[in-house]
């Protein structure tokens, strides 16, 4: 292995950051820069998020909590410049790269947090954010979400939602999304799209999973599926060999080309063998081990979202 190279497709790093006053460079959780320069190159979808229950003991509304974590974003960029670069292409991250940086991308995670209004995206869209969750677990005015009203589909301004996203090139993110959303989003897409952090129902009957049907969708639509490490989702034993069941799974499905990390970190209680994001280095070792072509295991660690993002 000439080095490990990863690009994870979900983290809730910033909003830990925030609500602990803790820093990207070195903090408590799963995930700091300190753990990751060990990689040979390094990228990470950061999402911005919260909920209305943080929002309003801050005496904040949701849409105020979009610029206090871009804001929280932002200075963990600037203090830590020398270590990490916010990129909007692909272009960037190899600028990042040569300059020995890793490369982060901004994402938004549940669009109340823009008031899920489409005249909102514009200004998203130059703040730099490549990606956006239409809901988190809560249903708003786009869809239901996973949990909460899980019928219901894409209103019209949900529609009107998503043809903006692709004319701005944000890559619409079905993680979270109720079926009914996501099969409309899939019959409009016109781009590739995320579920950024989601397993295979298949394995594991949870309603933040993907059914058979969804994972193939998303592998005709030449998208990407986050392998996602809580415990809850992975199921089962909890460990490697469940969450690679995961993976075998997508592999059957055809998914070899559309399958990544996502491993929520920061965001949930991650399986006993990822407790944080250096350990990745134990899972790459372990699909070795089990016989996984080096070229799969490439693809799922870094080239699948890559191919991605340099599509969107």
């Amino acid at each position: 292995m000439d080095g490990l190279c990863v690009f994870d497709a979900h983290c809730d790093t910033i909003a830990r950051c925030y609500y602990l006053n803790e820093g990207l460079r070195s903090n408590t959780g799963h995930l700091s820069l300190e753990r990751t320069e060990g990689f040979a190159r390094y990228c990470q979808f950061f999402a911005l998020w919260t909920e209305k229950e943080y929002a309003d003991e801050d005496g904040r509304s949701l849409e105020d909590s979009y610029y206090v974590l871009l804001d929280c974003f932002k200075k963990q960029m600037a203090q830590n410049q020398d270590k990490i670069a916010q990129c909007r292409t692909a272009q960037d991250v190899e600028c990042a790269h040569r300059q020995g940086k890793a490369a982060a991308f901004l994402t938004v995670e549940g669009a109340e947090l823009l008031g899920c209004d489409p005249d909102r995206l514009d200004q998203a869209a130059a703040d730099g954010v490549v990606a956006i969750n239409l809901t988190w677990n809560h249903a708003n005015a786009l869809s239901g979400s996973h949990c909460d009203q899980p019928h219901r589909g894409l209103s019209s301004v949900g529609r009107r939602f998503v043809e903006k996203m692709e004319e701005l090139h944000i890559l619409v993110d079905v993680s979270h999304l109720s079926e009914a959303g996501f099969w409309d989003v899939v019959e409009m897409a016109r781009r590739p799209i995320i579920a950024s952090h989601s397993n295979a129902k298949s394995v594991w009957n949870h309603t933040r999973n993907l059914t058979d049907e969804q994972i193939t969708a998303i592998i005709g639509n030449q998208g990407v599926i986050g392998l996602n490490f809580y415990r809850d989702f992975v199921g089962g034993s909890r460990d490697l060999d469940m969450l690679r069941a995961h993976l075998d799974h997508i592999l059957e499905l055809g998914g070899a080309a559309c399958v990544a990390l996502g491993g929520d970190w920061d965001g949930c209680d991650t399986i006993d063998a990822l407790p944080s994001i250096d350990k990745l280095s134990c899972f790459y070792e372990y699909l070795l081990c089990h016989g996984y072509d080096e070229t799969v295991v490439r693809d799922l660690f870094y080239n699948n979202l890559m191919r991605v993002v340099s599509q969107r």
